[in-house]
């Protein structure tokens, strides 16, 4: 089966994907019957369309190179992605463009009209379901098509999957996490005396921290993804306006150093519990599972009804899980499907 994919977003994450998609092509055509050909490609400077696919490789290199949509061949002035998806025949979207919390442009257009038109999505942008998340179902209960966004919490930690799948008929009494690893690098980093701007630079280096970084450190990241899994796994429906959100900026190393004497580490914690839905930093018990998610990790604690208690941790220091949950999102939507 081939699926015909666009790709919105030249960052870090959708640039890993390609990479993934180059190294285990026999894999996913052997295990899953499936190969993907990129026909579409979509950046803040416009969009390129090759009926015949684009070769991820030359993609990857011009990228690398500086290079931007607009030089591709088959570069269409002045269309927007949304005009391709209207007469362009793409089974799947991969979106990847930076977040915005304001608008959720561009990618809450993008998936408005994807999905409208019953072509499936796949996101890494949050923005899209943290401000239209029952908006965006049910349209794609409309039409059939399929929203799948694992990666948009937690990279590679597969929370939606559990909530969904795994956690059949529970109750979700209690939620609490670490979901940004770059406000968690930047406190352990600040905890042994380096400096919040020394840390920081170093997630936008590594391609973890958004690109505008203030996403993370403000908590705002953070409280996005509180938000999907509230609407996704807990039942509710919610936006960040429902979430209290206090970030890292004003918490110092003097504050860190406060917290260890007392035998506790200080975190950035989202927060499900009675019905209400909050982000701050709080101090935790040195013995307690999110005080030792250290530097790049992230990790969630469920506290169930009939599942017991839950602890699950990830080490992502780089875009490359979020990539892969994308490619694990599309494989999951077309396994099944036949053509």
């Amino acid at each position: 089966m081939i699926i015909k994919a666009a790709v919105v977003g030249l960052g870090s994450v959708n640039k890993n994907l390609l990479k993934i998609l180059i190294n285990k092509k026999e894999q996913l055509q052997n295990n899953h019957g499936i190969s993907f050909q990129i026909v579409c490609v979509s950046d803040s400077s416009g969009v390129a369309v090759n009926p015949d696919g684009f070769d991820p490789q030359d993609m990857i290199s011009r990228k690398e190179a500086g290079e931007r949509a607009s030089s591709f061949q088959g570069f269409r002035k002045d269309v927007s992605i949304q005009d391709i998806l209207e007469d362009t025949k793409i089974d799947l979207v991969f979106e990847a463009s930076p977040v915005d919390l304001k608008t959720g442009e561009p990618g809450l257009g993008i998936t408005r009209t994807a999905l409208s038109k019953g072509i499936s999505v796949v996101l890494a942008n949050k923005g899209p379901v943290a401000l239209a998340y029952e908006e965006l179902q049910k349209i794609a209960t409309k039409t059939g098509a399929s929203l799948e966004m694992s990666a948009t919490v937690c990279g590679g930690l597969p929370i939606l999957n559990i909530g969904r799948r795994d956690l059949i008929v529970a109750d979700i009494t209690k939620l609490q996490g670490i979901f940004n690893s770059t406000s968690n690098f930047i406190l352990d980093e600040m905890a042994t005396g380096r400096s919040y701007d020394d840390a920081l630079a170093e997630a936008q280096e590594r391609g973890i921290a958004e690109a505008d970084p203030s996403l993370d450190v403000g908590g705002w990241d953070t409280a996005n993804k509180l938000v999907i899994i509230a609407n996704a796994i807990l039942e509710q429906t919610v936006t960040l306006k429902d979430v209290d959100v206090t970030g890292i900026e004003n918490i110092t190393e003097a504050d860190l150093k406060s917290a260890h004497a007392n035998n506790k580490q200080i975190k950035l914690v989202a927060k499900y519990e009675n019905n209400q839905l909050s982000v701050s930093p709080l101090a935790l018990p040195q013995d307690s599972f999110l005080a030792h998610c250290t530097g790049w990790e992230m990790a969630v604690e469920l506290h169930t009804d009939i599942y017991g208690i839950m602890y699950h941790k990830l080490w992502e220091r780089e875009p490359v899980p979020t990539a892969a949950s994308m490619l694990r999102d599309a494989v999951n939507i077309f396994k099944n499907k036949t053509y």
